[in-house]
């Protein structure tokens, strides 16, 4: 069971519409609350107030290195990396080496009393991990966890998970928009809630 948090699109790109401000929202409601909450969030990195890239960070603190830009002097993997989208290059062994340790560890129920799992996001740059799919599949199909994740707007060629993910019937799916993200939160909150006493968390 899943609430699932995606641009409202609209015929355009919404960047920085603040799914991942939500998401950090939702997790401070949710621990205030008595709720254990495991996973990650995407953020972006910037220097001299320009965006040069992404880091992964773990609701528990550890941060890792996503993406950057191609020109950047602090670019890992500059002039050799395979992954690209836009202007930013990829890390991925970085990513995998924080990700997929967590993704791993609650496929195997080995941490049972983390209640609502937090995936943000299951985008272009975190799908170029072949093992990052196929932990989000098993995840998604045969535990009882609660996910709580984000997905981008569907644009250009379809994403095979992202899709897989909007027509799953155990995924709500919340359209957030500039108008609506402040008012959404209690519902997506109330889902959340409702996956858990779904799961017999």
């Amino acid at each position: 069971c899943a609430g699932i948090l995606s641009d409202s699109g609209g015929g355009t790109e919404q960047k920085g519409i603040g799914k991942t401000t939500l998401i950090h929202k939702i997790i401070d409601v949710l621990k205030s609350s008595g709720v254990t909450v495991d996973g990650f969030y995407t953020e972006e990195v910037r220097k001299n107030g320009r965006r040069i890239g992404f880091d992964v960070v773990t609701v528990s603190g550890k941060r890792g290195t996503l993406s950057r830009t191609r020109n950047d002097a602090d670019a890992v993997n500059s002039g050799r990396c395979e992954y690209r989208v836009g202007p930013y290059e990829v890390d991925l062994p970085s990513f995998e080496c924080l990700a997929l340790p967590l993704l791993t560890k609650l496929n195997g129920k080995a941490d049972k009393e983390k209640k609502v799992y937090v995936i943000d996001e299951i985008g272009k740059m975190e799908l170029f991990s072949e093992p990052f799919i196929r932990a989000v599949r098993q995840i998604l199909d045969g535990t009882d966890a609660t996910v709580l994740g984000t997905i981008p707007i569907p644009k250009g060629k379809p994403l095979g998970l992202v899709e897989d993910i909007r027509s799953r019937r155990d995924v709500k799916i919340f359209n957030i928009s500039r108008d609506n993200r402040d008012s959404i939160i209690q519902e997506i909150i109330a889902t959340v809630q409702d996956c858990r006493k779904m799961n017999g968390n």
